[in-house]
């Protein structure tokens, strides 16, 4: 079965940035704990603080989805809702 991976970066506005970087790593951590996560990372651009370059990696299709449902409905997805999201995803 191909894997599932996703990449991009997710640009936060400055009003939610604080809190973002607070909430950071227990998103990371939670996502690294599901089942099918392979890897995952968010890390902040240097040159470009309000940028975090996203890298997923699921070991099927159902890993994903899962991950994209739990994080739907997560703190995370509150404190990035007014995020700008440029990923591409690919499997195989």
């Amino acid at each position: 079965m191909p894997v599932v991976t996703l990449n991009g970066y997710i640009e936060i506005p400055d009003e939610d940035l604080d809190a973002v970087l607070a909430a950071l790593q227990k998103h990371i951590d939670a996502t690294k704990a599901e089942d099918g996560c392979i890897d995952f990372e968010v890390l902040q651009d240097k040159a470009r603080p309000n940028r975090f370059n996203v890298s997923e990696v699921f070991k099927d299709i159902e890993s994903f989805e899962y991950h994209q449902e739990r994080t739907a409905s997560s703190p995370w997805a509150v404190l990035t809702a007014n995020a700008v999201r440029h990923y591409e995803v690919t499997d195989g």
